[in-house]
C-alpha cells in the first residue's frame, strides 16, 4: 500500500495541471472566511479545512458538496448564489460574488490535491508531492514583539499541523460508514495504521522544540518527532487514497422481504391463500 516506495512516474498530461493557489489567493480565503466568522463565530480557520478537504478527497464514497458544505460551514443551503445574502444555517456568506469566489478557489485547491495524490512520489521534498497548507502557529506567536507575545500567554496553541490533522479526522467521524473497516485481514491493517497516524498529529507537541520549520533562524518551535509525525501523517493520506482505490466504493447489501408461506393469506389483501394468489 505505501505508494511512496515506488518509483512510478506519474500520468498526467501537461494540460491537466491544476494551477495552483498563490499565497495572495489563501489570504483570501483567510479574509472570506474572517467575513463568514462574524456572523457565525464557528467557522474553521483554513488550515482545518485544508484537512478536511483531504479527507474528502481520499474517502470511499464521492460526497457531493450539497452534502459536506453544510458540515463545513454550517449552511444548510448550498446554492447560495441563487440567494445572495441570504441567512443559510448558521453562516451567511456576504453575497453571490463572494460564494463564487470561495467555491472557485475552493474546487482549484481541491485539483491541486487530487493531483498531487496522483503523482507517485518517493519522498515529501518532491516538489509534486502533496504539501499541506498548514500553520506553525507557536513559532509566529514566537516572532512577535514581546508586548504582543505577552498578552497571547495565557492562550493554548495549537501544535504543529494539528488543526489540519483535527479537520481531517472531523470529516472521517461525520461520514463513519466511509470508514468501515474493510473485510480483508491486511486492508484492515492498512486503515487503522493509516488513522492512528493521523490521530497522532491530533495530539498536542509535548517533546522538547528544536525545529523552527520555516524559519531557519527563527525560534525552536516544533519537535524532531512532531516533524516526522506530520510526514507519516502526510504519507497517510496517500495511503488511504490508494487503498479506497483499490477496494472500490462500498455495495449497499440487498435484503430481500421473506415471502409468505404457500399456504398463508397473500399479501395483497385479496383473501386468498398465497399459493393461489401471487404466489401462483
Amino acid at each position: 500500500m505505501n505508494t511512496h516506495t515506488s518509483g512510478q512516474t506519474p500520468d498526467l498530461a501537461p494540460a491537466a495541471q491544476a494551477v495552483a493557489l498563490s499565497p495572495e489567493e489563501f489570504d483570501e480565503i483567510d479574509a472570506i472566511l474572517d467575513d463568514l466568522r462574524q456572523r457565525f463565530e464557528e467557522t474553521p480557520q483554513w488550515e482545518f479545512c485544508e484537512g478536511f478537504m483531504a479527507a474528502l478527497i481520499v474517502s470511499r464514497r464521492a460526497i457531493p458538496l450539497q452534502e459536506y458544505l453544510p458540515v463545513l460551514l454550517d449552511t444548510d443551503d448550498t446554492d447560495v448564489a441563487a440567494s445572495a445574502g441570504a441567512e443559510v444555517g448558521g453562516g451567511t456568506f456576504a453575497d453571490a460574488a463572494q460564494y463564487a469566489r470561495f467555491m472557485e478557489l475552493w474546487q482549484r485547491r481541491w485539483s491541486e490535491i487530487e493531483q498531487s495524490l496522483a503523482v507517485e512520489v518517493k519522498s515529501l521534498d518532491d516538489e509534486r508531492a502533496y504539501h499541506p497548507e498548514v500553520m506553525d502557529v507557536r513559532g509566529a506567536v514566537a516572532a512577535l514583539p514581546e508586548a504582543e507575545r505577552a498578552q497571547m500567554a495565557d492562550e493554548a496553541l495549537p501544535s504543529f499541523a494539528q488543526v489540519w490533522a483535527v479537520g481531517f479526522m472531523y470529516a472521517v467521524e461525520n461520514w463513519p460508514d466511509e470508514w468501515q473497516p474493510p473485510r480483508d485481514k491486511e486492508a484492515r491493517k492498512w486503515l487503522d495504521d493509516a488513522l492512528q497516524r493521523m490521530v497522532a498529529l491530533t495530539e498536542d507537541d509535548t517533546d522538547e522544540p528544536t525545529l523552527s520549520v520555516f524559519d531557519d533562524e527563527g525560534v525552536p518551535t516544533v519537535s524532531v518527532n512532531r516533524f516526522n509525525a506530520f510526514a507519516d501523517a502526510v504519507w497517510a493520506v496517500y495511503d488511504l487514497r490508494e487503498l479506497w482505490r483499490n477496494i472500490g466504493p462500498r455495495v449497499e447489501t440487498v435484503h430481500k422481504e421473506a415471502e409468505p408461506g404457500r399456504n398463508d393469506p397473500c399479501y395483497c389483501g385479496s383473501g386468498k391463500k398465497y399459493k393461489k394468489c401471487h404466489g401462483a
